[in-house]
């Protein structure tokens, strides 16, 4: 299990990283989670993880752990840190 901590540095807020981290989640076998302020969503169980996530109410400058485990978690975790290290979403 592999587990980091993200801040946002998008002002616009946590909506496109949202949707990218389920649409990343989807690609790969391993199980992804999200938390914040002790409440967590599962990224690849259901398709309304998006609204799940949004549900959490993380907004621009807070932090929040992703939690990576399977048998392709460094793939996993690389893609997402790819993903928004390029469109400077996180930090």
């Amino acid at each position: 299990m592999i587990e980091k901590q993200y801040s946002i540095i998008s002002s616009t807020g946590f909506a496109r990283p949202a949707s990218m981290l389920v649409s990343i989640a989807h690609k790969y076998l391993s199980k992804l989670v999200v938390e914040y302020e002790g409440k967590s969503v599962e990224l690849n169980s259901s398709p309304d993880s998006i609204m799940d996530i949004m549900s959490l109410g993380i907004r621009p400058g807070a932090q929040f752990i992703l939690r990576v485990e399977g048998i392709d978690e460094h793939q996993a975790l690389q893609s997402i840190e790819d993903h928004f290290s390029k469109m400077k979403l996180i930090n």
